[in-house]
């Protein structure tokens, strides 16, 4: 827990074939994680649209962790290779929207890596909770457009 009692809320965007077992042997392995993150499991990371992410935020999650396959092992060919198009786009979309950008991360897991999928949440979660809530960052950005209005 952060100084100020800050825990964040994270949503994971998780492939079906390979993050999410990465994510299910890291528990059946017994090894610690953040509990922050609430895994949603996808067919491939290549169906994660903008929308999903966005809509993510907007139900109050403080950041959004996309996990997928390696880049070539995805079942589905090229989802991934969609998914590596899409989230830098959609970073700087939300740059531009006064959302850091280092809510959003991409990470390759595969069902395997287990001691991975570890290291990346708990870095994420951590990256989250020095960036403190959204809400107040997103209250942050009203204030200064206001004044900017003024």
């Amino acid at each position: 827990m952060s100084e100020n009692g800050f825990e964040p809320k994270i949503i994971g965007f998780l492939c079906r074939w390979c993050s999410y077992p990465g994510a299910d042997l890291a528990g059946t392995s017994r090894i610690k994680y953040p509990p922050n993150m609430i895994p949603i499991r996808v067919m491939c990371s290549g169906r994660v649209s903008p929308e999903m992410v966005l809509r993510a935020f907007r139900a109050g999650a403080d950041g959004v962790l996309v996990m997928g396959c390696h880049i070539g092992d995805c079942h589905y060919s090229s989802g991934n290779h969609r998914t590596i198009k899409r989230v830098p786009l959609l970073r700087n979309l939300l740059g531009y929207a006064g959302i850091n950008p280092d809510r959003l991360r991409l990470a390759w897991v595969s069902a395997a890596e287990a001691p991975r999928f570890v290291k990346v949440t708990t870095e994420f979660t951590e990256t989250v909770r020095e960036l403190g809530p959204l809400s107040q960052e997103v209250a942050h950005q009203e204030v200064a457009h206001q004044e900017v209005r003024e």
